[in-house]
């Protein structure tokens, strides 16, 4: 690391741009030392401020080169920008941090918010900024003050040395100044950054999205007109405050009207933000009703932030004492780099509405799934049987694909439309397949935990698991009861009218080595096809989201092409079941295409992993068993394969459910504690009445 007398020396003011912009970064380096001790970098800072003192040419290289610091990157924009995206859009701020992660940064820029990432990059820089004292604070103050009488005489008449980047600056005229006197640079840069602010508030609130789902009332009364101009009387009030404030030396009933002015202007300033703010309430209402969109959601989050942006720095510019105030604002936005570098911190902010609305969308869903009583109970057993006997279908005609001899990843799409078209078939037949179930029931039972005040809270919850946990077995003895007589009698069918059995021998000993519960991946590949269980339930409710979000139903409804080309009353038929089943549709296909696809696309890749499906397997297994006629009581490969099943189910099962329980608990903000609570009461209803788990009570009835 570079040592101080090393850094004095380096110090030159009219040094290329980078070079200047590269001693700043050293000496911050040399400050923040190795980041274990934030008073041993105030420590060093002091240190360094005595060794500036103890020169007089120093302190004179060291104002020539924060002059020319000061002309040479915009600080306003650092102040009224930094953490924002340079358009208000989610994608948009996405790409520019995975930019800044992945491309390096350059020392020669004019850009304020990049110098400021390299000079102060860790999040260390904010405790040690922090803990500068008012004495310390004021020694910078006084070292960095430079008049503007002082600039003249600070530029060589000789020119810029080759190679910098900026334009020769040869003329004082170049330096930032107000119209007014009594106005500091760095009060000027706030009052700039403030309009800044303001315009990008008020550009955000005219965007046609908001707009269309702003209220009446918001629309008739908008704040968002006004805002500019509030901005500039505080600019004209604050600027007549520090001229009266230079000019008078005494105190009387004339000098306190420019700063009754400016109190005024600045609660007007604050009233008209506060309203800004509360003018986008009506949104998020629209929003929560009518489809989550994470650009708007982005949208808002970014006017809110910028609302705290100006109150910020408006404490910043009236504060009583500036240099506390300065070196406050700064910390925070050393913060608010370290959030910015944060891809996960992005995502998590601004998909967490989306969330709590693909949680609602399926917890609609789910409902249907949960039996409460034994007449829905036996309605799910035969919705299941149903889902059984056509996935005996689904089993034979994955086989059949067999013999078109297609590529792997050919194969994967046949198999995906074959899957797809199935799971299709058996939603519009009213039918049931038990693994689709827990990712869509586990948003329903979340949704009854949006309040755990209430006494009966808990107890109600635990039912809901109970009556869970019961259709979930009615849907699997469906299931696979009927999916392996129905794969059976198919395949005795098959075998009387062609003579030959549905598999060959190779497909046997597949079919037993894959399914074994000898084979260790068996388990694996289980546990893996319940994660893709859980992602078609977020397809389905994202695509559900989308499709109320856009009023596609409305669309399809009255559209007058639509309307032309099928009619009034089958328009208005279609959209009705459109949005109906908008959800299965989505949830189905997708995961008819991941089974298909992802394991061919995985193998390609490297980590091989495939699907494993309770009632595709069952299925595969029975035909295998069909083949080997009656060597499969004698098989020990097929027994052992048998024993699998249930264990495949219940991990499809319980892994599906676990992590859309999870998305739905962060969705209801469902705290660890009252998490604790649950578990335990779920345990206690098991121990008490295990029976409750698998078959209605009586008294349900």
């Amino acid at each position: 690391m570079t040592n101080l007398p090393e850094l004095l020396t380096q110090l030159d003011p009219q040094a290329p741009l980078a070079q200047r912009h590269l001693w700043l970064i050293r000496l911050l380096a040399w400050v923040r030392g190795d980041r274990r001790s934030a008073p041993a970098a105030v420590s060093r800072l002091q240190l360094f401020l005595d060794a500036v003192d103890a020169q007089p040419t120093l302190q004179s290289h060291l104002r020539a080169w924060w002059w020319q610091l000061n002309q040479t990157v915009d600080v306003a924009t650092l102040l009224a920008d930094f953490g924002f995206a340079s358009r208000a859009a989610f994608l948009s701020e996405l790409s520019e941090r995975l930019r800044h992660k992945i491309l390096p940064g350059t020392p020669e820029t004019h850009d304020a918010s990049e110098l400021f990432l390299l000079a102060l990059p860790h999040a260390f820089d904010a405790q040690w900024l922090a803990l500068l004292d008012d004495k310390t604070l004021a020694r910078l103050a006084a070292l960095m003050r430079t008049p503007a009488t002082f600039a003249a005489t600070l530029v060589p008449d000789s020119p810029a040395t080759p190679g910098d980047a900026e334009t020769p600056l040869t003329a004082p005229s170049t330096v930032i100044t107000s119209s007014n006197a009594g106005v500091t640079p760095w009060q000027h840069e706030l009052l700039e950054a403030i309009t800044y602010c303001a315009s990008q508030i008020r550009a955000i609130g005219f965007s046609p999205e908001l707009r269309m789902r702003m209220s009446s009332l918001t629309l008739f009364d908008q704040p968002f007109h006004a805002l500019a101009a509030d901005a500039d009387r505080l600019r004209l009030a604050f600027e007549q405050s520090r001229e009266a404030h230079t000019t008078s030396s005494t105190s009387t009933a004339l000098d306190a009207s420019p700063e009754a002015t400016l109190a005024n202007a600045v609660q007007q300033l604050k009233d008209r933000l506060e309203a800004c703010r509360q003018a986008t309430n009506g949104v998020y209402a629209h929003l929560e009703t009518n489809g989550i969109s994470v650009g708007l959601v982005y949208r808002l989050r970014q006017l809110r932030e910028r609302v705290l942006r100006v109150r910020d720095l408006m404490d910043c510019l009236l504060s009583p004492t500036p240099q506390a105030a300065t070196v406050w604002l700064l910390g925070k936005l050393v913060t608010i780099g370290q959030e910015r570098a944060s891809l996960r911190a992005l995502i998590t902010a601004n998909s967490s509405l989306l969330a709590a609305k693909v949680t609602e969308r399926s917890a609609e869903t789910g409902e249907h799934y949960i039996t409460r009583n034994r007449a829905e109970y036996t309605q799910m057993l035969r919705q299941a049987a149903g889902g059984g006997i056509a996935t005996a279908g689904t089993t034979l005609l994955k086989f059949g694909l067999g013999v078109f001899g297609l590529s792997a990843f050919w194969g994967g799409i046949a198999a995906g439309w074959v899957y797809a078209l199935s799971f299709v078939f058996i939603q519009l037949m009213h039918w049931t397949l038990a693994t689709k179930q827990p990712a869509m029931t586990a948003p329903a039972m979340a949704a009854k935990l949006k309040d755990l005040s209430g006494g009966t809270a808990i107890e109600d919850f635990v039912d809901e698991i109970t009556h869970l946990v019961r259709s979930q077995v009615a849907a699997v003895l469906g299931n696979v009861g009927l999916v392996a007589p129905a794969v059976v009698l198919a395949s005795w069918a098959w075998h009387k009218a062609s003579g030959h059995p549905v598999l060959d021998s190779a497909h046997i000993a597949y079919v037993l080595h894959t399914l074994s519960l000898l084979n260790p991946t068996t388990l694996l590949f289980a546990a893996f096809t319940g994660v893709l269980l859980f992602a078609s339930s977020l397809v389905a409710g994202w695509a559900e989201n989308w499709f109320v979000l856009h009023r596609l139903d409305s669309a399809l409804r009255y559209n007058p092409r639509i309307t032309a080309f099928l009619g009034v009353t089958r328009a208005d038929r279609w959209a009705t079941f459109m949005r109906a089943n908008i959800s299965g549709f989505a949830s189905n296909i997708s995961l008819g295409f991941m089974l298909g696809l992802i394991p061919p696309i995985l193998a390609f890749l490297g980590p091989a992993l495939e699907a494993r499906h309770v009632t595709l397997s069952t299925g595969q297994l029975a035909a295998a068993g069909a083949a080997l006629g009656m060597q499969m009581w004698t098989s020990h490969d097929f027994w052992w394969c048998v024993a699998a099943i249930p264990l495949i189910g219940v991990l499809n099962l319980t892994i599906s459910f676990y992590l859309a329980l999870q998305l739905a608990l962060r969705a209801h903000s469902v705290s660890g504690v009252d998490r604790k609570r649950l578990r335990t009461a779920v345990l206690q209803r098991l121990r008490q009445q295990p029976g409750s788990f698998l078959w209605p009570p009586k008294a349900v009835v």
